[in-house]
């Protein structure tokens, strides 16, 4: 009896044609020098950028505008557009004199990352389509679990940033707390808590008034009496307390929340208890960090900000649960389209944790750099950014008339001009001058807020490539504006 030859094994597929938007190796490799002598330099000259430049803001947007592009348009011209005219007109956040508010840093690597993440396209919230790469976000997120303190079992996801992730929190805690009519849940937060936690109450369908803001203390952390006082009257008035937000590193001032005893009330009260860490919580990688962070290792839940603390780009924030199936029950909707549900904890549906089923790889901008660098220089750099606020408060106060509204509790330090001849609005409007002639080097930037009323004007240390010769221009540039103010 014969046997039916073999049919040939089928070889690799060739393309019979290339679509325009099929671009051959040699594109990609011309693209790529293009796209890395822009950046080079960019990189290069960040240190003599001005810290902020929007004199012309107006003009570049309206000279930017257009309607769908009539004709093609070659790289180099797109990248001078881009590069020098369009970017420039901005607050430059990466560059070492951005001091107005908590960065985000923009490393170099992962930058390289997202070009890798893009190119590679794969879908990494489903666990089946891409294991590898799903284990890599993984690591992070036990890397971040194990940062804190949290124990092995302990889980999470990145999110596009602490908005996001204080979004997430909000509704695993109303899921896990409240019944499905949640109409009289309250949450409890401090008067300097992020509005994102407001906002994110907003969304979830709560009544904006059932979000309790206490005061604070003289170092602008909550007020531990009064917020035992408001959750028991909560109570007597039929309110249905769920969840109480700690700080760590607030905003304004940089305050630290007491985080301890904040997890013991939490647990007397039955109260979920969640950290906004998105600025502070990377402070934990460092001896005083984690002395100052003391308890967050107790919270439900923590919002983190990898583009704040780490560094990173844009874009990367995260949230960390002790216990992932909470955040399971608040966001696994089931679909045909979709695989089973699996209850590996080894193999994480990030689809089934978080808010997103499209997203982009954000995993690897943190691996990325993280396995070049390793922990240490992060370790070092944030060391020195609180070594850098000291530095700065110190010599702050040496100043006359300078009065330190808040110490530098992390990072971040706020201060005014203070002068016995003036009432309040004169003493603000007078702050007000000497914050626009402190801008008007270009050198650095600052910005201002409002602590117990007062317009006060804030520092925030927190770029890598911010150093003492930065800190010492921004000194130079507070006395000259104070001369200016002085004279008239």
């Amino acid at each position: 009896m014969k046997t039916a030859p073999e049919s040939p094994s089928p070889g690799p597929l060739e393309p019979q044609s290339r679509s325009a938007l099929e671009v051959d190796a040699a594109t990609v490799r011309g693209h790529l020098q293009l796209a890395a002598t822009k950046i080079v330099e960019h990189f290069e000259t960040l240190h003599q950028q001005p810290a902020s430049d929007r004199s012309e803001g107006v003009t570049t947007a309206r000279a930017a505008e257009e309607s769908w592009p009539p004709t093609v348009s070659d790289l180099p011209s797109l990248l001078d557009e881009l590069f020098d005219r369009l970017a420039p007109t901005s607050f430059n956040n990466p560059g070492p004199g951005f001091l107005a508010y908590v960065p985000g840093g923009g490393l170099f690597h992962s930058a390289l990352a997202d070009l890798l993440a893009g190119c590679l396209n794969r879908y990494v919230t489903v666990w089946a389509a891409a294991p590898g790469l799903v284990q890599l976000e993984i690591n992070v997120i036990r890397w971040f679990c194990s940062m804190v303190g949290y124990p092995a079992e302990a889980g999470g996801f990145l999110s596009s940033g602490g908005s996001i992730a204080n979004l997430s929190a909000l509704v695993s805690a109303r899921r896990d707390r409240l019944p499905e009519d949640f109409r009289h849940g309250t949450v409890y937060i401090s008067d300097q808590t992020h509005h994102s936690v407001a906002k994110a109450a907003l969304i979830a369908g709560l009544p904006q008034a059932n979000v309790r803001r206490l005061p604070v203390d003289k170092n602008f952390r909550i007020d531990l009496q009064a917020l035992g006082k408001t959750i028991d009257r909560d109570r007597a008035d039929g309110f249905q307390p769920f969840l109480l937000v700690g700080n760590a590193g607030t905003t304004n001032s940089g305050a630290i929340d007491p985080l301890d005893e904040l997890a013991t009330l939490a647990e007397h009260q039955d109260l979920w208890f969640h950290v906004d860490a998105a600025y502070g919580g990377f402070f934990c990688l460092t001896h005083r960090g984690r002395r100052r962070l003391h308890g967050i290792e107790r919270a439900d839940s923590i919002t983190l900000d990898p583009h704040k603390g780490l560094f990173l780009p844009y874009g990367t924030g995260c949230l960390l649960v002790r216990d992932p199936e909470k955040l399971r029950q608040a966001h696994s909707v089931a679909a045909d389209y979709m695989p089973p549900i699996q209850g590996d904890a080894q193999r994480v549906d990030f689809s089934e944790i978080s808010p997103e089923l499209s997203r982009s790889f954000r995993g690897l901008r943190v691996w990325l750099p993280l396995k070049l660098h390793g922990v240490a220089p992060f370790e070092a750099a944030l060391d020195e950014k609180l070594d850098l606020a000291e530095w700065m408060a110190s010599r702050l106060s040496e100043v006359d008339g300078i009065k330190i509204i808040a110490p530098p509790q992390l990072s971040t330090l706020a201060f005014r001009l203070d002068r016995n001849d003036l009432d309040a609005e004169e003493c603000d409007r007078l702050n007000q001058r000497l914050l626009a002639h402190i801008n008007d080097s270009r050198r650095v930037l600052l910005t201002p807020t409002r602590l117990d009323g007062r317009f006060v004007i804030r520092i925030c240390v927190l770029n890598f490539r911010t150093h003492r010769d930065r800190m010492e221009a921004c000194l130079e540039d507070i006395r000259s504006a104070i001369d200016r103010v002085s004279a008239g």
